[in-house]
């Protein structure tokens, strides 16, 4: 042995000697959250890059679903677009429509007191809408109610049961109160609203979606 490494070995020795006589901490048990609020606590905690915003929200979304209830998140009355059955649908009223972002309006009788149905602005589009024609002409007079203290696992079996796109919100008195999407529910499922990158809105043309291509 090289009088370096003696040198060395002998300066080396005592220090490694003094930790082989320390006791190794002992291992901290995981962290295990006792509560909703205590794990919600850690994914908050969590580094953005291990766990991004969108994530978050999905996890915290799925975990307070059933606890969510269906007038927590539905459009109130006060902000619904109402037809009167007897309504023209001119050009003013067709923008009053479009205008208000959403796409089924409850249809009234003509004392207001009764829901009679549903205009679909889908149906709208692809139709030649005279000035002269009533609102009453375009009804589809199928409709589905909720019940507004419905959690939203109760409401989304609503909708995989009836296959609608779209459910009037009522209380236990059947009064109406609100109107719920779809959309809304799978946003409060998922934390977000998915959405196309490409627009894509050919799902009746099997060449389209053949000839379709994912983004990732």
């Amino acid at each position: 042995m090289s009088n370096f490494m003696i040198k060395l070995t002998k300066w080396v020795d005592p220090i490694l000697e003094k930790y082989r006589e320390k006791k190794p901490p002992e291992p901290q048990p995981p962290y295990v959250p006792k509560s909703t609020e205590d794990l919600i606590g850690v994914i908050g905690r969590t580094p953005k890059d291990y766990l991004s915003g969108k994530e978050r929200a999905m996890i915290v979304a799925c975990m307070s679903f059933k606890d969510c209830k269906v007038g927590d998140i539905m459009t109130p009355r006060a902000d619904i677009t109402f037809v009167f059955e007897h309504d023209f649908l001119g050009p003013l009223m067709l923008d009053k429509l479009y205008q208000s972002g959403l796409s089924h309006f409850p249809v009234l009788s003509s004392d207001g007191h009764q829901v009679v149905g549903l205009i679909h602005t889908s149906h709208l589009n692809s139709l030649e809408i005279k000035d002269t024609d009533r609102a009453s002409k375009f009804i589809d007079p199928k409709v589905y109610y909720l019940r507004s203290d419905y959690n939203l696992e109760q409401a989304m079996t609503a909708f995989m049961r009836t296959n609608c796109f779209f459910f009037l919100v009522v209380d236990k008195g059947g009064h109406l109160v609100g109107l719920l999407t779809f959309p809304t529910l799978v946003a409060c499922l998922l934390g977000y609203i998915p959405k196309d990158k490409d627009n894509f809105d050919d799902d009746t043309s099997i060449a389209a979606v053949m000839k379709r291509e994912i983004k990732g």
